[in-house]
């Protein structure tokens, strides 16, 4: 492989040893190669804006500039040189500065080779990611045959993805609810699509059957499919929902690229008013296809450091792919829970407004597993399913009732209903 390949790494650190350690791992890596090395922050700038390295490690603690104000300055006049953080403390408080002067991760001293070495990977391809999907969008907005007519305007239905850079956020189970809740506020037909597709829940928590048809009854033919096969493998619930299941094995996710997505999410839009996709944490191209098709990106965060720092990059994604602020909405889920972070502190650290805001209610949640049905019929009245049904009127364009939540409970749920068991 040719060095022109390699991912190339600036590693920064004032111990002599440490560099040669990391350089060593780095070498028996074969699409890597140490571009460079520093003694300290200001080495490390020049050398960063010498080299223009795809991935830099940096020592937090320096004598002559920290890594922190070295990292600070190598974002602004770099920034396609993503760093990694390296100290010995764990603390939030460092984690956050870095977070803030613009690290994309943080490894805490020692860590393993293997923890180093996916951390660089992890780092690189979302650096790759951000480049190619942002160059061929800007050209292709607003492109028309001169000279054509305008077709005329064709109501169709609104796709709402959701998205987390991290698991266990509570994804599936809010996306899942919030499409129940979508369909008893507004009466408008609703499909939920698990899109998280080699790791998808939805067929558990909706306990259904095992032999039903997923997305993967299309491979081989997705080219050919058209409206009427795409209904054929949707999956009716008793909640008045249809579904369109993940493969029942990941490696059939294999198979489906992300145009075979889109086609299916647009046959979807022209039948259903509201599509909601369930994706999974990847910037790969299936996702991403997920979320350029979108009308809006829920995107679901915890008030925690570490999933203020996934969010923070992924709002970089966001910048580069050319989303608007108000095509991604941030979704603070389990905002109430005690020993988090502030919701003001992290929308002055991201610079954005956090417009949806879920409480916390582990106990609601295990209630509605044993009953079997969504928490936003079984318990209506409970402030998680107002919440939902909150962000379910903003998503309708209809006025937020304080009853919203009432109306759901109407229609009682079918035996073989919503099996929910855990939030993802």
């Amino acid at each position: 492989m040719a060095d022109g390949e390699k991912i190339r790494i600036l590693i920064v650190d004032d111990i002599a040893d440490t560099r040669e350690n990391l350089a060593k791992l780095i070498g028996f890596e074969p699409d890597m190669t140490v571009a460079g090395t520093a003694g300290g922050g200001q080495e490390a700038v020049t050398l960063a804006k010498k080299e223009r390295p795809n991935v830099i490690l940096m020592d937090i603690n320096m004598p002559d500039m920290d890594g922190i104000t070295a990292t600070e300055i190598i974002s602004n006049t770099v920034p396609e040189s993503p760093i990694i953080m390296m100290s010995v403390q764990g603390e939030q408080d460092y984690l956050r500065r870095s977070m803030l002067a613009g690290a994309r991760e943080f490894l805490v001293k020692p860590f393993s080779a293997d923890e180093l070495i996916n951390a660089i990977r992890h780092v690189h391809e979302l650096e790759k990611v951000r480049r190619a999907r942002y160059a061929p969008l800007a050209p292709a907005a607003g492109t028309q045959v001169a000279g054509a007519a305008a077709a005329p305007a064709v109501e169709t239905g609104k796709i709402i993805s959701f998205f987390s850079p991290k698991g266990g956020v509570g994804r599936t189970t809010i996306a899942t609810n919030l499409a129940v809740a979508l369909h008893q506020s507004t009466e408008k037909p609703v499909v939920l699509v698990d899109g998280s597709l080699p790791f998808g829940d939805i067929a558990v928590i909706l306990n259904m059957s095992p032999k039903a048809k997923t997305i993967a009854d299309l491979i081989g033919s997705f080219e050919q499919t058209d409206a009427d096969v795409v209904e054929s493998i949707l999956v009716q619930h008793s909640t008045g929902i249809k579904v369109l299941l993940a493969p029942p094995t990941p490696e059939s996710t294999e198979l489906i690229t992300g145009a075979h997505i889109k086609h299916v999410l647009e046959i979807l839009r022209q039948r259903y008013a509201y599509v909601i996709v369930d994706t999974w944490p990847s910037y790969g191209e299936q996702v991403i296809t997920m979320l350029d098709a979108a009308d809006v990106v829920l995107s679901l965060m915890t008030l925690e450091i570490t999933s203020l720092k996934n969010i923070r990059v992924f709002m970089e994604v966001v910048e580069k792919l050319g989303y608007s602020q108000d095509k991604v909405q941030l979704v603070a889920n389990r905002n109430d829970s005690s020993g988090g972070i502030k919701a003001s502190d992290v929308e002055a650290s991201l610079g954005r407004k956090i417009p949806h805001t879920i409480v916390s209610d582990g106990r609601t949640l295990v209630l509605a597993v044993n009953r079997g049905v969504p928490f936003v019929i079984s318990h209506k009245d409970s402030q998680v399913s107002k919440d939902i049904f909150s962000l379910a009127a903003k998503l309708a364009g209809a006025p937020v009732a304080s009853e919203a939540g009432a109306a759901a409970g109407k229609q009682a749920a079918r035996p073989g209903g919503l099996k929910l068991f855990g939030a993802r």
